[in-house]
């Protein structure tokens, strides 16, 4: 009786089988998806080098911690910033010097610490960018980019602190306050050689970002804390009550773009930055700075790099 029905409605057998065909590369696309989503949130889809110049095609991941100025989202939701741009010109770079199809995603972290054991334990094709000082212990665990900023690291307090002219004063102006850390950064490291060296009875204490730490500096007497000069800098033409503590400045780090150790991709990005006169030699990056951090500052942090 079916085989009956069949031969006298094959229309209706035709749509049928055409329905079912729909509905198994549907079914196909969903599990393929599925199958996707896990490869790339298990970092296996990320290119190395050697496979996207055989395929032509790379599949990038740049992680980032939110930082003003940096990496932030703009008024229309797009992530900007000078990093962030940066990784966007390396990108261009890639496309029109090695005719390669580029895909990538933004990633952002909001800890430092777990940003950087991210990366630390990522493979070849995943990229990470926080203002990571340079450093030869660093080195041992990461593949870095040339610098691509040289940074003055600042001791502030609030506003009413008197500002510090000796060490001998650390004592009477500090010890009566709480040190203010980024865990997992240099600044953290600053703070307890402060701490241990001068400062024994002072306890230190943890944000979680570093508008935090500017934020609970201004807003009382209390705490004293290292931020990069950036920082620093937004927040006093913010109106921002913070004093910078210019007998504590240090000005030799360096800032790096950040890759797994053994990365493939570090010699590509070395030729980046050292294509057509230097990438921080162009007008591109001037213009970036001063675009995401105004002109003033941009001057004074690009005269740090410069001879």
């Amino acid at each position: 009786m079916a085989k009956e029905q069949f031969f006298k409605s094959p229309r209706i057998f035709v749509r049928k089988l055409m329905m079912m065909q729909k509905l198994y590369v549907l079914l196909l696309i969903v599990v393929a998806a599925g199958c996707m989503a896990k490869e790339t949130q298990n970092g296996l889809l990320w290119s190395s080098w050697e496979e996207a110049s055989d395929s032509g095609t790379a599949v990038l991941e740049l992680a980032y911690v939110p930082s003003e100025g940096f990496s932030y989202e703009d008024e229309d939701g797009k992530v900007t910033g000078v990093t962030i741009e940066i990784f966007r010109d390396f990108v261009r770079y890639l496309e029109e010097y090695h005719k390669l199809d580029v895909q990538y995603q933004l990633k952002p972290v909001d800890r430092f610490s777990d940003f950087y054991h991210a990366v630390r334990e990522g493979r070849s094709g995943q990229f990470g960018v926080a203002n990571v000082t340079i450093t030869d212990a660093r080195k041992e665990e990461l593949a870095f980019s040339p610098p691509y900023m040289s940074n003055i690291a600042v001791l502030i307090t609030h506003r009413d602190v008197e500002e510090i002219s000796s060490i001998r004063e650390m004592p009477d102006l500090l010890s009566d306050h709480k040190a203010l850390a980024f865990g997992g950064t240099l600044h953290e490291v600053r703070l307890r050689n402060i701490v241990e060296s001068y400062l024994p009875d002072v306890n230190i204490e943890y944000a979680e970002s570093n508008r935090e730490i500017i934020e609970r500096a201004g807003e009382m007497p209390g705490y004293f804390a290292y931020v990069d000069l950036y920082n620093y800098w937004r927040a006093a033409e913010a109106g921002t009550a913070v004093r910078r503590h210019g007998l504590f400045d240090e000005s030799s780090e360096q800032f790096g773009m950040i890759m797994p150790h053994g990365s493939d991709w570090a010699d590509v990005l070395n030729q980046f930055f050292e294509s057509d006169g230097g990438y921080l030699n162009s007008d591109r990056y001037r213009l970036l700075m001063e675009t995401h951090l105004g002109r003033q500052l941009a001057d004074l942090l690009i005269s740090q790099h410069q001879p």
